[in-house]
């Protein structure tokens, strides 16, 4: 019995022993990599777990890159992954490029890896040229029409300028301009309708492909609409602004108007004070004419007398207009 329970003990060593050795020595990679022509000690692959590097990352592209004749080094796969690249797409990509007879070296596509960009999408786009649909593009003519333009850009990847080069979205910022500045030099809209290719034609050869990661085989134009009267629609606006304007610019005159009105009222008053005052002054001068003699007592009466009289009469002429008929005067 302590015999078999001695035989499980060391069987249990030999397997963890087993296990470790494997972990630390991929026996079983060593051999598929001799098998597949690609010559590495297994010293090396455990120099790679020391420096934390999973050895089937490298070994497996470096058999497909063997595989293909491209002559790579382990050292190249490993400084890369070190790096943070992603080494297997970056054999894909060199093997895509020299299927296709695409001049691309490790170098190279190891750059373009590690600028952010998926090399080996970049080699099937230029295989395989992508077309970029544009949003719709509103321009307007100088006749004042809206015209509604899509267009269909096809685009190849320029591999020489992947790393530094725009992207996309500035292509299709450029053909929008260029759909934008070819309608707006248009006399008409109808010009545009009749030959949708003279947009294609002039974006065409503005070179808007310079700078970018692309090349531009072609502009097609996917659809071209007719929108608003936008000259007719800014006319009005103005016409309502300058209505506005006039209105404002009455209102003042008015507003001006009642203020001077109100002035001159104001005038009105000031000038009937001033007549009550010096008619207050009448009494007291006649009084001092008294006092001094120089105006009868008589004079005074026929004076006073006179203007009752005056009075009387005015009395009478109100009451008769008043009436029409003059009964109530007598």
């Amino acid at each position: 019995m302590n015999g078999n329970v001695e035989l499980l003990i060391i069987i249990a060593v030999v397997v963890i022993a087993l296990i470790v050795f494997l972990s630390f020595f991929p026996l079983m990679l060593w051999i598929s990599a001799w098998a597949s022509g690609v010559r590495i000690s297994i010293l090396t692959l455990v120099a790679m777990r020391l420096r934390r590097v999973i050895p089937q990352r490298i070994v497996n592209p470096m058999i497909k890159a063997t595989k293909a004749g491209l002559g790579l080094t382990i050292n190249q796969l490993e400084s890369h992954f070190l790096a943070g690249g992603n080494v297997d797409r970056v054999v894909n990509a060199l093997i895509a490029a020299q299927r296709a007879n695409i001049p691309l070296v490790f170098e190279r596509a190891a750059a373009i890896d590690l600028a952010g960009r998926d090399v080996l999408q970049a080699v099937q786009m230029s295989v395989n040229p992508r077309v970029i649909e544009t949003p719709i593009v509103s321009a307007v003519a100088k006749d004042g029409i809206e015209v509604k333009v899509k267009a269909r850009v096809t685009v190849r990847a320029n591999i020489d300028r992947l790393v530094g080069g725009a992207g996309e979205e500035t292509i299709i910022a450029r053909v929008g301009e260029g759909i934008v500045t070819t309608v707006g030099s248009s006399n008409s809209h109808k010009d545009v309708l009749e030959n949708p290719d003279l947009i294609s034609r002039t974006v065409l050869n503005k070179g808007l492909d310079s700078g970018t990661a692309f090349e531009i085989l072609s502009i097609d134009i996917a659809d071209v609409d007719v929108g608003k009267n936008i000259g007719a629609h800014l006319q009005t606006e103005q016409a309502e602004a300058d209505k506005r304007i006039a209105q404002a610019k009455a209102e003042e005159r008015r507003a001006m108007a009642v203020a001077q009105e109100q002035e001159m009222r104001a005038k009105v008053v000031e000038m009937k004070a001033k007549v009550v005052e010096a008619e207050s002054e009448v009494p007291l001068a006649m009084a001092e004419a008294l006092k001094g003699g120089k105006l009868g007592v008589m004079d005074y009466l026929n004076m006073k007398n006179l203007e009752a009289d005056t009075q009387m009469r005015g009395s009478i002429g109100g009451k008769t207009d008043g009436t029409g008929d003059g009964q109530e005067g007598r």
